[in-house]
Formats: C-alpha cells, structure tokens, sequence
C-alpha cells in the first residue's frame, strides 16, 4: 500500500483512517470465513438443491428479487467441492456456440456448461496446483482458461477448454493437474488476481508473490501461445495492484490513442499507466479520494473511455465518507485526461453491503455485493450526469437470505462475483457459501447485443 502526506492529509479531513493494506483486508476476511464454518455455513448438504423460479412479487424461492428470475443453480458440494466454498468465476462461449462456466472454489476450479433453459451441469473439475485458498481467479483468452491462486507456490495453471466439449454430465471427470494442463507458468508464485487482455494476448497478474519481485504490480506474461507462456515485463513502480482493466485506448484524450492503457485499482488510489511497452511502462497519473479505504475494482463506462467505475471494498465496512451509511458506494471518475484524472459524484445502493466486483455491459452496470448479491444498475445517464444523479437500480437478485432480517450488512459474506456477457443473457452469480446461480434479467435494457 502506498502511503503519503497528501492521503493522511485527506484521510484526516474526511474523518477516516488511511486506506488499510491486502494483509489487513485479508485478515478480516479469513476471521469471517471463520466465524462461518463454526456454525456451519460450509456443511454438506447445509444447502437446497433449488429449481428454475421466476422472480414473482419480490421472491424467487427463498431469495429477494426483482426483475431478475432464477434459472439454474448448482451448490459446491455438486460440483466436487470437499471444501464448499467459492469465489471468483468468468465464463467461456465455445466456437460452436456453447456456453461455459469456470466456476472458483478454494479447492479448484469446477467447469459448468449453461444449457439452452438457462439450466446447469456439472462438467469436471481442475483441482489447485498446491494447497487450497480462498483466493482463486481466472480469466479466458480465445480456448484457454489463465487460473492463478493465492495458494503458495501456485502459478499460472493454463488449461485447453475445448476439452469440455465431448464431456458427458454422467461421466464428469477430475482433470489432472500435470498431464491434462496446457501449460503451468510457475514465474510468478502466487498470485492475488489474474487480469486478462485479449486484444494483446496479455495476462497482468496482481498481487503476486514477494518472489516475483514485481512487488505485487502488474506482472505480465505474453500468452500468444498458451503452451509457452513467457514474462514479458513488470510495473512495480506503483506497488500493489488489486485489480485492473486493460484496453487498447480510443477515448478523448488523443496523446494515448492505440496505446495499451491499464487502469489499475492500488488499495488507495487509481493509477492509469501505459504498459504499450512492456519493457518501460508508465505511470500516468495516481488519484486518491475521500474516504479511501481498499481501492478494489472498477471498470470503464462504455466504448467512449470517459467515465470509470470505481469501488471500494472497506468504505462501506467502517463506514467511511460517502459510505457512512454502509449502503454500498460507486465512485465515478471523469478520465477525459489520462494525467488528471477527476472524481466526479457517487451512486448509492439502496441496500447495505459491501461492493466486490462489477461489470458493465450495455450501460449497465453489474455488480456482485457480498452480502446484497447481484444489483444491477442502469448507468447510462452518466455523460449527461456525472455525478452520479441519474443511476438507477433496475434489478436485484440476493442470493444471502440469512442477513434479509437485518436490512442488510457490511460483511464479507455472500456473492462473490458476477459474468455477464454470455450472448444469451444468461448471467452467472457465484457465491462464498451456496454455490453458482444462472440468473436472467427481465428488465428494461435486458436484450444484451455483443
């Protein structure tokens, strides 16, 4: 975590403490984790297997809802979880059309196919490279899933998907970890998040390993052939990186037209940088904001590369600035220029939670909540009001009925996080405790368009 006068300085006048580090973040979380399998919440069969339900007066089954059904849902003991529990995940559509999940567990990763009904199956599963964590991530780049661990000494499990294609959901099978791999990458260690840009062939994993020496930045590795993956440089001038969006950018500001950009989310600031060359990246700009608590993850508004997401994972856990209220907060930056760059307005959920991850497809931003799980919030009124005024909630599904009686809280408990951009709509909910759901949005701007 970086630290300076000028971030004590707004910490002070926003009333808050300095925005915490991954080690504390990452004990808060382990003491949660905890606190839950002591009463049960990992158990085997502690959950319901539970059917297709439409979202009808604000309740599919036992989950609140609106405008969002529930079309398929399969619990981590179903998908070959000794452990039960998950967290991230990131989808894969086949040459053919095909739908598929790759769902993350802190035992491996469970590979999931999404049926014409929106239904799911259980396909396989690769198991972790070395020891279990609760941190896992992948993302896909054309047939290859990229799968990085927290796990000690886990590296970069490359893995072919198109061997799921003539797998039967009778026969699922437990995939090796030596000979059904493409490749395993072990330069980096561990690794807290795995960024992919698929234009480059680029993957950026964060926060890696003190054995890396890339000080948990942007360590990047060409993977323009998956069976050879190679380092191809380091950012390490801005320190840890928790996550990131990398693009090949087109937006206003002309001095960085058709150069790699990566907007990176730093624990206490947002850092642009342009990684054009791998060799010598670039620091851009580096913008703190009041009641900076875990700079966590964000994304860009639309093609026009003006506006930026951003959330914060600890705002809204010691109700911090705008996130006094613990109701879950969205920042807005106006990124007209890449060097100075401009916090513009908030957006607040109407519920309590903590914000995790978030997507946006269409002007529509998904967001996976922890404990509130996917909101879905219509974001397109933002160039005409950047701050923040015009977003809406337009669509909810919870999937954490236990803290419903409480209105809701800033724990971390919940959904993880969210894919959606399956050409069928079809979006893909994966949680901590229950499992992976299938959800389709039936309100207004629903029709996805590639």
């Amino acid at each position: 975590m970086k630290t300076s006068i000028f971030l004590a300085a707004v910490s002070a006048l926003a009333g808050t403490a300095a925005a915490e580090s991954m080690a504390r973040l990452r004990e808060l979380k382990i003491d949660t984790w905890a606190r839950q399998q002591e009463v049960g919440a990992f158990d085997i069969d502690r959950y319901q297997a539970t059917a297709a339900t439409s979202c009808v007066n604000g309740k599919a089954g036992e989950y609140q809802c609106s405008n969002v059904d529930l079309k398929g849902f399969l619990r981590h003991q179903d998908m070959g979880s000794s452990t039960r529990k998950g967290n991230d995940i990131w989808g894969w559509t086949a040459p053919n059309g095909r739908e598929f999940a790759t769902v993350g567990q802190t035992d491996g990763t469970a590979f999931v196919e999404i049926l014409s009904d929106g239904s799911l199956v259980y396909l396989g599963r690769l198991p972790t490279q070395t020891t279990s964590s609760s941190w896992r991530d992948m993302k896909v780049i054309g047939n290859h899933v990229y799968i990085g661990s927290e796990a000690r000494d886990h590296g970069l499990q490359v893995f072919d998907l198109t061997k799921l294609l003539t797998i039967s959901p009778s026969s699922p099978k437990v995939f090796s970890t030596s000979s059904d791999l493409t490749a395993i990458y072990k330069g980096l260690g561990s690794s807290h998040n795995i960024v992919a840009h698929e234009e480059t062939n680029m993957i950026y994993a964060v926060g890696t390993a003190t054995s890396a020496g890339c000080k948990g930045g942007l360590f990047m590795v060409n993977v323009t052939n998956p069976a050879s993956p190679v380092k191809a440089g380091c950012l390490s001038a801005g320190g840890y990186v928790h996550d990131a969006q990398c693009v090949i950018y087109k937006g206003p500001d002309t001095r960085y037209t058709g150069k790699e950009i990566c907007f990176n989310f730093n624990e206490d600031t947002l850092d642009i940088v342009d990684v054009t060359s791998k060799s010598s990246p670039k620091t851009l700009s580096s913008k703190t904001y009041t009641g900076a608590s875990y700079t966590h993850q964000g994304w860009l508004v639309d093609s026009s590369m003006k506006y930026l997401l951003l959330d914060d994972e600890l705002d809204e856990y010691y109700g911090a600035g705008k996130a006094s209220n613990k109701r879950t907060t969205t920042y807005i930056v106006d990124i007209t220029s890449l060097t100075a760059p401009v916090f513009t307005g908030t957006y607040q959920s109407p519920a309590i939670s903590i914000d995790h991850n978030q997507y946006v497809v269409n002007g529509l931003s998904y967001q996976s909540n922890y404990g509130s799980g996917l909101r879905i919030v219509d974001v397109s009124s933002i160039p005409s009001k950047p701050d923040g005024s015009g977003l809406k909630q337009v669509g909810f599904f919870d999937c954490y009925p236990e803290d419903d009686s409480l209105g809701g809280q800033a724990e971390f408990t919940g959904s993880w996080s969210v894919y959606p951009y399956f050409k069928s709509g079809y979006l893909l909910l994966n949680s901590i405790e229950r499992g992976v759901f299938s959800l389709k949005y039936t309100g207004a701007g629903a029709a996805f368009s590639a």
